[in-house]
């Protein structure tokens, strides 16, 4: 399924970009660089065990063992100290990210309710796109019935593109449903 997205991207997406942006080689091609998925556990301020199953379930959609994120600064009115954990991260490169965003435009996406395609306004201005999610059961690896707390998270897709527009057009090549 991944190494389709890949071949796909090589013979059918870097043609139709090189045409469409006038490169003059398949180096000045955007590609994607990496994909970091973020999980912000606030709750693991009062309750450590919260993170352990955040950590499990984004293990279990990205394949990959996540890391801890821990607070840079204290904060009092979040009862928030410096080195305190508050979240997971992982980051995708490779096979496991083309198979994450294959899953991630065709099957999960697809599933949030009322879905009308993602923004067209989530770019960075640099060629990178952030997307946040406010369920992690949109995944189908994830059993309904094993969820404690419903929680979101931020997947950013960081790419070699220079502008949003080559961006967005190498996205939509690769699948992402945006919005009309």
């Amino acid at each position: 399924m991944a190494a389709r997205m890949k071949d796909r991207f090589l013979n059918d997406i870097t043609p139709a970009l090189m045409q469409k942006f006038n490169y003059t080689t398949v180096m000045q091609v955007p590609k994607i660089e990496k994909v970091v998925i973020n999980m912000g556990v606030g709750e693991a301020v009062a309750n450590s065990k919260v993170l352990d199953v955040a950590v499990e379930e984004l293990r279990i959609i990205s394949g990959q063992k996540p890391v801890v994120t821990r607070a840079k600064k204290s904060i009092a009115g979040f009862k928030l100290r410096e080195d305190m954990p508050i979240g997971v991260k992982v980051t995708l490169r490779g096979e496991r990210m083309y198979y994450f965003l294959d899953k991630l435009f065709n099957i999960s996406l697809p599933r949030v309710r009322d879905f009308r395609g993602v923004s067209t306004k989530a770019f960075d201005g640099r060629g990178n796109y952030t997307l946040g999610l406010k369920e992690q059961l949109i995944f189908p690896e994830i059993e309904y019935d094993k969820v404690d707390k419903v929680r979101g998270m931020d997947i950013v897709i960081v790419t070699t593109a220079k502008t949003d527009e080559e961006s967005r057009e190498l996205l939509t090549q690769l699948g992402m449903p945006f919005a009309k």
